[in-house]
């Protein structure tokens, strides 16, 4: 399959004459998607792991199906490495709360990338503050790469957890994780992958890269709002109390005491999005007929053309890696004295769609010593015809604003 064929697939994109490039904030659904997901309110609802009526057995065999899926997606060791929450922040609170609360001392380090989430940068604050730990970061260099001196310099003994993305939202950079797992380990860290931005564009493999607990968003790989996964390490998960209490997480409630049902069960509490998670079961097998390797085929040529083009106009500041194999299909950049909410206001009036603003990654962009950006990203239902329009959108950019460019 190639890009225009998949477009089809996707109705929104056909409705609306528009060029989606805010992939990254969230995807477009195919028709495989949406079906699954009426398939299963007009066959299969119910709610699972609480009835012993055959509709509510099917709609906990379904829920365990998406588990097993996502399991076999990220090559996890078992389905009962993966606990399903609402997004990538959730299970990165989560783990912050039942591991990072329960585990950090006095005096340890915590060390992330310049380059996180806020999800995985607030959280870890907030586990330094408590514990009254340390917070270190790694830093970039002018092109927005972390250096094997920067991470030989700030992973050493005392540090007991690392967090790093796998693929920067703001920036597009393919940070070198499994030698940053490797490295960690060697001094008896555990680390926090962010996978949000990587898990849909490329084969991830968690037992390959060794990580210790790894985190993706459901609705930023064609699935609904609302569903993410955490994948966790079996002997980390089983020592981990649980970070929401409620109905099915439970073993045994007493008047004055309590036992948790086992993993991944006691970190579901209360009734489960089982329409997120048919809903992400449908997005990762059209991913895999689609091919993960034919996903990074279409990315890769895509980002290429649209480096290119964008790197061709004199009035546009591009950040990120120059070197494109280390460069996801996210584009930050800036036109030269505009704001980014005007250029995409103006770019709004084009029909082409871009995130503007800090993308929740101030502490980068503060280092970087800029403010916010413009933000274009790829996927595999866009085409080069997008991107066209996109850089005859930034020409009327140019004119409208040619007094303030500099």
């Amino acid at each position: 399959m190639n890009n225009i064929e998949i477009r089809k697939e996707f109705k929104i994109l056909e409705n609306k004459t528009i060029a989606y490039l805010d992939s990254a904030a969230t995807t477009q659904k195919p028709v495989q998607v949406l079906d699954a997901i009426k398939s299963y309110y007009e066959n299969d609802n119910a709610n699972p792991h609480r009835g012993a009526y055959s509709l509510s057995i099917r709609a906990t065999e379904v829920y365990d199906e998406a588990r097993k899926t996502v399991a076999e997606f990220i090559n996890a060791e078992d389905a009962s490495n993966i606990v399903f929450t609402r997004n990538a922040s959730e299970s990165l609170n989560l783990i912050a709360y039942s591991y990072g609360l329960a585990n950090i001392k006095e005096g340890d380090k915590i060390v992330l990338s310049i380059m996180e989430h806020h999800s995985n940068l607030v959280t870890w604050q907030n586990v330094a503050k408590a514990k009254n730990a340390s917070l270190e970061y790694m830093y970039i260099n002018e092109e927005g790469m972390i250096l094997e001196e920067e991470i030989d310099k700030k992973i050493v003994p005392g540090v007991k957890i690392v967090g790093i993305t796998q693929v920067s939202n703001a920036l597009g950079t393919i940070n070198s994780v499994k030698e940053i797992i490797k490295k960690a380990h060697s001094v008896g860290a555990i680390v926090v992958v962010d996978g949000a931005q990587s898990v849909p564009h490329f084969k991830v493999d968690v037992q390959d890269l060794d990580a210790d607990f790894l985190v993706f968003s459901g609705h930023k790989m064609l699935a609904p709002l609302g569903i993410g996964v955490l994948y966790g390490k079996k002997e980390l998960l089983n020592k981990m109390n649980p970070f929401l209490f409620g109905g099915d997480m439970i073993e045994y409630v007493y008047e004055q005491e309590t036992t948790f049902a086992e993993v991944p069960t006691k970190f579901e509490a209360g009734t489960q999005n089982v329409e997120g998670a048919v809903g992400l079961k449908a997005a990762i097998d059209y991913l895999n007929l689609v091919g993960m390797e034919n996903v990074e085929k279409i990315e890769k040529e895509l980002s290429e053309y649209l480096d290119s083009e964008l790197r061709k106009l004199d009035f546009i500041t591009v950040y990120g890696p120059r070197d494109l194999s280390k460069h996801s299909g996210v584009f930050s950049f800036n036109v030269k004295g505009v704001h980014p909410h005007d250029v995409a206001t103006v770019l709004d009036t084009e029909g082409v769609c871009i995130r503007s603003g800090n993308h929740c990654a101030q502490p980068l962009l503060r280092y970087m010593g800029i403010d916010s950006t413009c933000r274009a990203s790829l996927y595999i239902y866009n085409t080069k015809e997008d991107i066209d329009r996109l850089i005859q959108a930034l020409y009327k950019v140019k004119k409208v604003f040619e007094k303030w460019i500099n």
